[in-house]
């Protein structure tokens, strides 16, 4: 049994760890696998903990890699200022997984990735506009820098469903071919 949860565990952990490192090849803006990671990490990560450490740690060091090498003209410091938010709206991502996600269907799926789209977008948002000073401090400069949001939502969505498409489904497959990687009963 030990090591059934194990090997679970460490195909949970490579999964999401293979999608970490997606974000290192060219995309989209905003096309990532991190609110999928979020939501699968939530859905099945018997420890509560693991589902918020192994997507967020791994989300940090596919950061520590993007803003450390490949962008580092665009970077002063070690980490992104702004990524404190962006890392929040991740913790509630993976709180909504686990209030929806333990009782699996594809349709909760859906729901909970359009529902991470929406989290994220709402969330980072108004983390802009808050520390970016070209906003007004008023309803109307939050709902532009939500308008100019709109153009990266699209990609958001996008990724999400297909990254959750692709790590649910992914794992869907691995378990239904190797059924010790189900979770036990």
């Amino acid at each position: 049994m030990e090591n059934k949860i194990t090997l679970r565990t460490g195909i949970l952990f490579l999964l999401i760890l293979l999608a970490a490192v997606s974000r290192l090849l060219p995309h989209p803006y905003n096309f990532t696998p991190i609110g999928a990671m979020a939501l699968f990490g939530a859905a099945h990560f018997e420890r509560r903990w693991l589902a918020f450490v192994l997507p967020l740690a791994a989300m940090w060091l596919s950061d520590l890699a993007l803003n450390n090498i490949l962008y580092s003209a665009y970077y002063d410091g070690f980490v992104w200022g702004g990524s404190a938010l962006v890392y929040a709206s991740f913790a509630l991502i993976a709180l909504l997984g686990m209030a929806v996600l333990r009782r699996f269907s594809w349709g909760r799926l859906l729901g909970s990735s359009l529902a991470a789209s929406v989290i994220f977008f709402l969330v980072t948002n108004a983390g802009v506009w808050l520390s970016d000073p070209v906003y007004a401090r008023d309803l109307t400069g939050l709902m532009a820098s939500y308008a100019a949001g709109l153009p990266f939502f699209g990609n958001t969505l996008l990724g999400d469903l297909f990254y959750c498409g692709a790590l649910f489904g992914g794992y869907a497959f691995l378990a239904y071919r190797f059924p010790r990687l189900q979770p036990a009963a």
